[in-house]
């Protein structure tokens, strides 16, 4: 389940040293010796960075060391050498030291100092970067800076967007922040597990490692039973003893689906309800007029979906291009939504839609970013049913090329809600009463234009990493049923390629009318992390490319040469790690992953602000009427994509870890039972196991591997024993026995079954040649297993 971290360095990115508060006990902070004009070290630009990170760009640095000419060029190279390095890392505008802070970050305030100020960690961060370090909270006087308007005032509990600075108190926290503006304010309640006590009332165990035992008094159950998750309030705290707390409400049972789900989002700050203005603005919104657009009604559009949906966001249509100068050619067009007419900037929908960033969905609920008067109806494309809609033409060569689009606001009328499955069905020679009658005239022209942009996509070759997604079916009672593997269908692929295709035209229009945008951004892998691929790959007889100018290809013919052999899954794990996260921001980058150099989110913006934000942008840009980008949004993308960044990711760790919470309580009841799995992580201090047939892993200590000293080896991604010679490696077929699972932490530990397989000569010579210092670790008898969410 959730991984144990790697060994770490310090959060802060700082060597460890005497600490102490400012003043005579405060180490001596050595001020930087800049020549104005001249190219600084290598040394003194990552201490300036350090240091000035709101000054970390390249024309920031530039001007900080009045760089002009060939130094300015000079610089760009020293620049590009230590990001390549893994001394510096790009965010968004600025460089960063990695495993610092961006110099604009989201905080939680979780708590305050000995003297009563308020500290704040990141509302997310990697696990494998160490504990999210502490940021000093500075509140700035009511009347803000320099006097002009109110300053934003945060408190416990509050989610803020906040301007980070390094400390000069190196004794305290190692960054100060100042808020920029709260984003959520918490209330003050908690979750836990409700336990019956004798005599009435009851105990609440918190599901947060931080999280502390509470009193309930019998008045205040408010009708919880033993095991209930309940969400309660704070009712007294006294100097001494437990607080005591009141039920607000019972979630439900700890093992259903609804309950768990509500674990993550407490856990993870995700505003569930909406305010009653934001209610009221969507129930009083009426249908879209003509205004500004053209009639589409008679384009038959169909829609393709999963079964399961309720919002309908996009719909396509393709055909022959009628051209005689693009023969071959087809004309595919995409229609999207427009979420734009409805949710206009600094309403209440739009201030609570940024406030959540993107839906959240979880196994058996969905908390959408959006009331479902706009989302499931006014907004959805629902069959036979006049709907605004902001359309794409895209013009295709026969060879795949695109040759022109052209963007339209549009009414239009879905002819038919189908879901992939059915679709391809009928494509596969097996129509229904539905798809029957459409198959000639709709079906086989987009399925024919699929095949037509294929030929474009094969050229462009983005990167094919076919990681196989699980989905949890559940029962009537929310528990889970079964995990299963969806087949991927050509239905899928075509629906996926014009979304792509829809997005980069997005990001053209937009550049070409230089409309500030925000841009769906895919950095490629970092030097360092190509390095790490490259030495592992090598034991395999592998070859990776040495250079700064990786593209999306080079890795997909890796994947091709472990096509095939027992190493296909560990080769994939590990081309998967070593890719950087995909983002939003308003400087484009390219994405590296698609192998695109324009690229901005468009087609789902019913789920995702980042798409609304570009609907507003083509309005604005194209003359297309009411609902368009306003110079205050234009002013903030920056901010913007920071903060929808993180929404996303906090989604993302929503999702997992309610997958990771099920899938254990699934489990809890088979204790010493026996499981197929694979090797899916290797570390110092154990291996983590997947089972493929539930979407979960779990973790064995090395302290229960045996008796033998096992030595880890990073570039064979391996534990070895010293004296036998057997280990295992990332990727091999093994056999475990469950030895614990908790539910609420999502973990489960595994106790090995299988022996250890004869590691390879190259592994073996690594032990004789005594390189303990890359990590030999060695059991140690009588060690507790670690225990817990790991």
């Amino acid at each position: 389940m959730s991984r144990i971290p790697r060994e770490r360095t310090n959060p802060a990115g700082k060597r460890p040293g005497k600490t102490g508060r400012a003043g005579k006990d405060a180490p001596a902070v050595e001020p930087l010796n800049i020549v104005h004009g001249a190219l600084p070290s290598r040394e003194v630009i990552l201490r300036f960075i350090a240091d000035h990170p709101q000054k970390a760009s390249k024309r920031e640095l530039a001007k900080a060391f009045g760089l002009k000419g060939d130094s300015r060029v000079e610089l760009k190279q020293m620049l590009q050498e230590l990001e390549q390095e893994g001394m510096l890392q790009k965010n968004r505008k600025s460089l960063i030291r990695p495993g610092a802070l961006p110099p604009v970050t989201v905080l939680d305030i979780t708590t305050r100092d000995k003297d009563g100020d308020l500290i704040g960690r990141p509302a997310e961060w990697p696990e494998d970067q160490g504990v999210a370090p502490a940021v000093a909270i500075r509140q700035q006087s009511p009347a803000g800076r320099q006097g002009k308007g109110k300053a934003p005032v945060a408190g416990l509990g509050d989610r803020i967007l906040a301007k980070i600075f390094p400390a000069v108190d190196r004794g305290g926290p190692a960054y100060t922040a100042r808020i920029i503006k709260v984003i959520d304010r918490r209330r003050g309640a908690s979750m836990g597990v409700f336990r019956t006590a004798p005599g009435g009332g009851g105990r609440l165990l918190p599901i947060e490692r931080r999280g502390e035992e509470m009193v309930i008094d019998p008045d205040f159950t408010g009708g919880a039973t033993d095991g209930d998750l309940v969400e309660v309030e704070i009712a007294r705290l006294g100097r001494f003893g437990l607080p005591r707390a009141k039920v607000l409400s019972i979630v439900g049972s700890v093992g259903s689906e609804k309950a768990i789900s509500m674990i993550a989002i407490h856990a993870h700050g995700i505003p569930h309800v909406f305010p009653p203005a934001v209610i009221a603005e969507a129930e009083a919104a009426k249908p879209a007029t003509m205004s500004h657009r053209e009639d589409w009604r008679d384009v038959p559009l169909i829609t393709i979906d999963p079964a399961d949906a309720k919002d309908h966001d996009d719909a396509v249509y393709a055909e022959l291009d009628p051209s005689p100068d693009n023969p071959g050619g087809v004309i595919v067009t995409v229609a999207i939504a427009d979420v734009s007419w409805y949710v206009r900037p600094n309403s209440p929908l739009d201030r609570e839609a940024l406030k959540r960033g993107n839906s959240v969905y979880f196994p058996d609920r969905v908390v959408p970013m959006l009331p479902e008067r706009i989302s499931n109806d006014l907004c959805s494309l629902k069959e036979g049913v006049d709907r605004p809609a902001l359309a794409v033409r895209m013009s295709f060569s026969g060879e795949g090329r695109k040759v022109g689009h052209i963007f339209h606001r549009i009414m239009m009328k879905s002819a038919a809600k189908l879901s992939y499955q059915q679709a391809q069905a009928a494509i596969d020679g097996k129509p229904d009463d539905q798809t029957g009658p459409m198959l000639e005239p709709i079906l086989k022209p987009l399925w024919h234009a699929y095949e037509v942009m294929k030929r474009g996509r094969d050229r462009r070759q983005p990167l094919e990493l076919d990681m196989p997604e699980r989905k949890i079916l559940l029962k009537p009672d929310g528990t889970v049923d079964r995990v299963v593997v969806p087949p991927r269908l050509d239905a899928h692929k075509l629906i996926e390629e014009m979304m792509i295709q829809a997005n980069v035209c997005a990001a053209e229009t937009l550049e070409k009318k230089r409309q500030p945008l925000i841009y769906r951004i895919h950095d490629g892998p970092t030097l360092a992390k190509q390095e790490i691929l490259r030495e592992f790959l090598g034991t395999l007889g592998i070859s990776l490319a040495k250079g700064g100018n990786m593209r999306a290809n080079n890795f997909n013919g890796i994947l091709a040469k472990a096509d095939g052999t027992p190493h296909q899954t560990m080769v994939s794990e590990m081309v998967l790690r070593s890719q950087s996260q995909a983002i939003y921001g308003p400087e484009n980058i390219g994405h590296f992953g698609l192998n695109l150099m324009k690229y901005a989110h468009f087609t789902s913006p019913i789920r995702r602000y980042a798409d609304l934000i570009v609907h507003r942008a083509l309005v604005g840009s194209l003359g297309f009427g009411e609902g368009g980008i306003t110079p205050d949004e234009e002013a903030a993308l920056d901010d913007i994509a920071a903060e929808i960044s993180t929404f996303e990711r906090r989604a993302m760790a929503a999702e997992r870890e309610t997958v990771d919470r099920l899938i254990a309580h699934h489990l809890s009841g088979r204790v010493g039972e026996e499981f197929a799995g694979r090797v899916s992580g290797v570390t110092k201090s154990g291996l983590f196991v997947a089972l493929p047939d539930y979407g979960a892993d779990g973790f064995v200590p090395i302290s229960t591997l045996g008796t033998d000293y096992f030595i880890y080896d990073e570039a064979h991604q391996a534990l070895s024993g010293e004296r036998t010679g057997l280990g295992y490696r990332l990727g091999d077929s093994v056999t475990v026995k469950l030895a614990e699972a908790i539910p609420l932490a999502g973990a489960l530990r595994f106790e090995m079954v299988s022996e250890g397989r004869e590691m390879p000569a190259a592994v073996r010579s690594f032990h004789k040649a005594g390189r303990r210092d890359r990590g030999q670790v060695r059991k140690k008898p009588g060690t507790r297993p670690p225990r817990g969410r790991h």
